[in-house]
């Protein structure tokens, strides 16, 4: 072999089968008929390498260390091996087992080959919002009736008898008039009267006493009655739209209003009156929803829960309105007129 050659194979340059010494016959491609003719003439290559002086300066060389890494020690092999691989070597030695040679996977048979091959598992879908509904908070479990929140009571004023309306008026707090009341002013009076009397709200002197229309303004009323052949507490009742006194005698507020109406309406469903009186301007507004002067409203026949109303000043103004006493007089014979046409004066 020239020369050439010989130092190709020395620097592992030369063919795969010449590299790192091996044998000739472990290069050769199995399977092939000229295999056996080429392992003497390999052979020959090997031993006319060994043959050829080595100059002094290729000690170190390649070639060198290709054959003498076959009788280097385990120890001195380690040390040679790059330091990932040294790694690995030192942690096979600790735990053998964790590094233990798994088998290499088998090439696939000619039958297999020859068969298609079979799809893969298909992409997932994409996610929606049903996949994060289990994110949503669960529902509330539902309690047995037993064990069920209360609610709320209801209005059941509608319902109640004159016991139990006068107790609830008594303790009422739907509005803040009853933070500064002294005492609540339900109503006196028949309670089956054909004839009943509705003011706007508690003064001073009522709010002391529980009683409407009680001082000088109770004695004028007291005489307008007379002056019908009627008397306070026979077949008459008198009451107020407003339970409680406002502060400083001020006008009720429309919520305040709204509030203790239920209490009124009541006590007309349970007197079951033939003729309404209203007297002064604000229960007339508040018991016909209007805001028509007092006026505007005297001398007609309004309505009120399917009762006729008959609308006549305050007697606390005509105290001070001398004047209009006449014009009170007149609607108390209308209200009269008004009573005898509904059947007042039979029972």
């Amino acid at each position: 072999m020239p020369l050439d050659e010989i130092a190709l194979e020395e620097l592992g340059l030369a063919p795969r089968w010449v590299r790192k010494g091996m044998p000739a016959a472990q290069a050769a491609v199995p399977n092939d008929g000229r295999a056996a003719d080429a392992v003497p003439e390999v052979a020959g290559s090997v031993a006319s390498v060994a043959a050829v002086p080595r100059p002094a300066a290729q000690s170190g060389s390649a070639a060198s260390d290709s054959f003498s890494d076959r009788a280097a020690t385990p120890a001195q092999r380690q040390a040679d091996v790059p330091p990932p691989v040294a790694q690995r070597v030192a942690a096979q030695a600790a735990e053998p087992d964790a590094f233990a040679q798994k088998p290499a996977p088998q090439a696939p048979s000619a039958r297999a080959a020859a068969e298609p091959m079979q799809a893969g598992p298909e992409e997932p879908p994409p996610l929606t919002e049903d996949d994060f509904a289990w994110f949503d908070a669960a529902p509330e479990p539902s309690l047995p009736h037993d064990q069920a929140p209360a609610r709320a009571p209801r209005d059941d004023v509608a319902t109640l008898d004159w016991d139990a309306l006068a107790e609830r008026v008594a303790s009422c707090t739907r509005c803040r008039l009853c933070e500064k009341r002294t005492n609540t002013v339900f109503g006196v009076g028949d309670r089956a009267a054909e004839w009943m009397l509705i003011g706007e709200a508690p003064g001073e002197n009522e709010d002391r006493l529980g009683e409407p229309f009680v001082g000088q303004a109770g004695k004028l009323l007291d005489n307008m009655l007379r002056s019908l052949s009627l008397a306070r507490g026979e077949n008459v009742y008198i009451a107020n739209v407003i339970k409680c006194r406002p502060p400083g005698n001020r006008n009720p507020e429309p919520d305040e209003v709204a509030r203790c109406e239920p209490y009124l309406q009541r006590q007309v469903a349970l007197v079951k009156p033939k003729i309404i009186v209203a007297l002064g301007r604000f229960a007339a507004q508040s018991l016909l929803k209007t805001e028509g002067s007092i006026a505007s409203l005297r001398g007609r026949v309004h309505e009120y829960e399917g009762v006729p109303v008959i609308v006549s000043y305050h007697p606390a103004y005509l105290l001070r309105s001398l004047h209009d006493k006449s014009k009170a007089w007149a609607d108390l014979c209308l209200a009269r007129d008004t009573w005898r046409a509904a059947g007042g004066g039979e029972r």
